[in-house]
This record gives structure tokens, sequence and C-alpha cells, in this order.
């Protein structure tokens, strides 16, 4: 029976071929026949009543398929050319980010491209990256933005946005994920590491600051998490408008970096008090590695303000305090002075503080991560809270002090302040061949307070003290609604009087 069926099927087969066979011959003779006369010779082929007939049908047949066959072969040895020049351009590209990363040379040096390297190596050496540069004035110099995982701060957005945000752009956001991702891959490298260090990962990452000189190259600074409390890791890393290229790589131990708090004041108890409760709970109960220099102002409030130092130092048993009475009227300039030249111990961190100051403990660890001594200083950008008397003016109360200041509205860029004094020192900052880094920061604020500008001010001092007036009472948009207030108010009753007339 089996024998049978294989029979039939073979049989079968046969069948069909003949018929595909049959077919092909009909349509071939409906194609001779069909031709118009002298298309044959247009198309390449024979005339059907030629010398050559089916000879010649099949020769073009054959000659076709031998073309076909040859360019076949051509596109394949193209393909393989290509994918032999792609391999060679990936290696030449893993050389370089490998030298970028490692600038020890490599068993084989001839297979990197030298000339490429020198010229990456020579943006390093051109940006801010080993040392300042000196700058004419203060508006010359290249500002840091700062970032974390989630969010990034920045200074160009201006009065116009807000300047936290979380990158939505594409390549903004694929930047700073390369540079953390190249920052973990040097950390986690078996060749610089020791056999029992842990893994560091996304997690570990504090935070990172960076900024782009257009003309040379983008740099950043990462800082992650170290082994111990108070230890952190930094990497500096620099994009030449090519593969990143590892700068540097150091261990920071800060258990023993003090910072010395110098707030220059006079009367104003209520500000001091108010104060006094941040640095307690910041800077007594959490860091603990902070010395308090208060240089007061004449002999009016002095008593109330020597009193809560000492409540403080006795509720806390917190001895590290100093506090120097002067004469004469305030000056911030000459209390930063005297504060800065009382100190007696040994090397340490200075911040020059306001009394209206607000910070976290995180910003004191940012304090000390972006200074060096002799190479580094620190200029941090700080958020300015609004008039709540004005933010908060169709409320019924206004909100406590840590609920404001998540809601406060911008930068405050005017680092100089009205007084003056604080531009001349960045000035001279900026004439030496220190690096000043000036970057946004998340956990230092500016709490409102009124300002007054005096008439005994000069002419230039006046006008800096009305411009930071005028940018600490409200956002943008805020002080538009007031200037045209009156316009909305018309346009309300307006509103309001068209309002009753369709009713009537």
């Amino acid at each position: 029976m089996m024998m049978v069926r294989r029979g039939l099927l073979a049989w079968i087969s046969r069948l069909v071929v003949l018929l595909v066979l049959l077919c092909c011959a009909i349509s071939l003779l409906y194609m001779l026949a069909c031709t118009p006369k002298g298309d044959e010779e247009k198309l390449g082929l024979p005339r059907a009543n030629g010398p050559t007939g089916k000879e010649g049908y099949q020769a073009v047949l054959q000659e076709w398929e031998e073309q076909h066959r040859n360019y076949i072969s051509s596109l394949k040895t193209q393909i393989a050319q290509l994918k032999d020049a792609l391999q060679e351009r990936s290696e030449q590209l893993r050389t370089v980010r490998d030298h970028a990363r490692d600038p020890a040379p490599r068993a084989a040096p001839e297979t990197a491209p030298a000339d490429l390297l020198a010229f990456l190596r020579s943006q390093v050496d051109k940006a801010e990256v080993h040392a300042g540069v000196k700058l004419a004035t203060e508006y010359a110099a290249v500002p840091f933005d700062s970032f974390t995982l989630q969010k990034v701060y920045q200074l160009e957005t201006g009065l116009t946005r807000h300047p936290e945000e979380k990158p939505v752009r594409k390549d903004k956001r694929d930047e700073l994920v390369e540079a953390i991702e190249s920052a973990l891959e040097t950390l986690n490298n078996p060749a610089e590491s020791s056999p029992i260090q842990r893994t560091y990962t996304a997690s570990d990452f504090i935070e990172g600051i960076y900024r782009t000189e257009r003309d040379k190259g983008t740099l950043y600074e990462l800082t992650f998490k170290g082994d111990q409390k108070h230890e952190f890791r930094r990497l500096v890393l620099f994009r030449p408008f090519g593969p990143i290229m590892k700068v540097k790589k150091e261990k920071l131990n800060m258990a023993s970096t003090l910072i010395n708090i110098i707030v220059p004041l006079a009367r104003r108890v209520d500000k001091f008090r108010q104060f006094m409760q941040n640095f307690r709970e910041m800077c007594i109960q959490q860091d603990g590695r902070v010395h308090l220099t208060v240089v007061y102002f004449g002999k009016e409030q002095m008593n109330e303000v020597k009193g809560i130092l000492e409540n403080t130092s006795k509720a806390a048993s917190f001895r590290n305090f100093t506090f120097i009475p002067l004469s004469g009227e305030f000056s911030r300039g000459k209390g930063l002075d005297v504060g800065a030249r009382f100190w007696k111990g040994s090397n340490v961190l200075l911040f020059f503080c306001d009394v209206d100051i607000y910070f976290t403990t995180e910003f004191l660890d940012t304090c000390r991560l972006n200074t060096q001594p002799g190479r580094k200083v620190f200029y941090p950008v700080l958020f300015s809270q609004y008039n709540p008397g004005i933010i908060y003016g169709h409320h019924d109360a206004v909100p406590p002090l840590e609920q404001q200041l998540l809601l406060t509205g911008g930068f405050d860029l005017d680092i100089k302040g009205w007084g003056g004094e604080d531009v001349h020192l960045y000035r001279k900052y900026l004439h030496s061949n220190l690096i000043v880094v000036r970057t946004p920061v998340r956990g230092l604020f500016h709490l409102w307070h009124e300002k007054r500008c005096v008439d005994e001010l000069t002419p230039e001092q006046y006008k800096m003290c009305m411009q930071s007036k005028a940018m600490n009472e409200a956002s943008h948009g805020q002080l538009g609604m007031l200037v045209f207030r009156h316009e909305i108010e018309a346009h309300l009753r307006k509103q309001k009087q068209k309002t009753g007339s369709t009713k009537t």
C-alpha cells in the first residue's frame, strides 16, 4: 500500500513539472507574439524569426544570469570591506577612550591615533581644569550648574523659568547619565581597585557640578559616598567635544575639616534667635564640625545676643564659638575681616555668612567638597525667598518657614550685595590663579527681610541696593501683577458690570 502511494505521488510530481514547463512555453510564445517590431532590440532580445531563434534567447538569459551573479558578488565584497572598516574604527575609538581614561601607555601604542589624543589632551590643558584663569570682571566667569540623579539646578534660566528642573530634553539627560556611568565604570575598574572594595552604583552618587566652555569642552566633578562616614569619592571628568576623559580620581575624608562660620551682626536679635535655632539643629546636633564666630557692632542689644549664645552653649554642650565686640557703625566687610583674622588655630574653612541665611547639613559638606586651600574657592548661588506678604497675600495665614522654602521662587544671582565689599573680594579671586566655583546649591536659602536703602549710600551703592530689593520682593510674573494691578482691577470691574447688566 505504501509503495502505491509513493508511486502515485511521484507521478503527480512529474505532472506538475510538465504543467509548469508548458505554462512557461506558452508565456514565451505570447511575449514574442505581442512584442512590437523593433522592441526586441530595445529589450536586448533576438528576433523570433532571426537566425539564432531559441539559441539566441538562451544565450541572452545566460548573460543576464551571469551579470546578476557578478553584481551580487560585488555587493558581498563591498559589505565585507565595510565591516572591516567599521571594526577598525571601533577599535580606534576604544583605544582613544582607554587612553583618555588612563594616560598610561599601552602595550601597542602604535595602534592609538596619537594626533587625536594630543588634541584631546590639549583641550584639557587649555580649559580651566587644573588651575584658574585670570578674568577681567565677574561677568566673564563661567558658572557651574549642579545636579543630582533627579534634578538640575541652573542659572541661565533667569527670571522666566524655575531654576530647579527635572531634565526633559533627552540630550541633556543622556549627557549627565553618561557622565555618571563613566564615573561608576572608573570606580569599579578592577585594575584600579582593591579586591575587597565594594561595587559602586548610581545610588552612591550624591551630587555633581558641571560647566561648558564652548570652545573647549565640558568639565564634570562628581561626588560619591565613600566607605566610611564623612568619606567621599570624587571624580573629575572632561568631555573635549569627543570621548569623556578621566582627569583625576581621589578619595576625600572630611571628618576633620572644620568650618568657621563668621557672622557680622548689629542688633536684629529676633533674626539672630532664628539663625541660632537652625544652627543648633544643623551644625551642633547633626554636623558637629563647625565653629561659630559672631562679630557684634555697638552696645545696643549686645547682652541679648550674648545671652542667646550662652543659652545655646549650655543647652547643647557647645563650646566652639567666639564673640567679638566692636565699636562703631556696622560694616560687614570689617566684621568679616576681623572674624577671619581672629582665628588662631590650624587651617580652617571660612564660611562668610549673614544672619538671614538658612542652610542644611548637605550644604556644609558641599562647602567642604568645593574648596581647596590655595587652589579653589566656593561662591554658592543661593535660593532667595520672596516677600511672604506678597507671595501669600491671598492666603489667610503665612505657612511655616519649612513650607515656604519649598515654594521659593528663584536663585539670588546678586553675589555682590549692595554694600560692595563682596564684589571686591570676588574680583580679587577672579584676578588670581584660583579656581572660582560659582554654582547654585539646593541647601542654602536667603530668608526675606525688608531692605532699607539709606541716603548715605553712594549713587552706585544705592542703585545696587534698589536692584537687590526689587529682586527679593517677588518673581517676574508677580512683580508684573503689582505693576499692572490697576488695569487688572479695572478689567474685573468691567466684567462684574457686564455680568450684572446681562442678568438684568
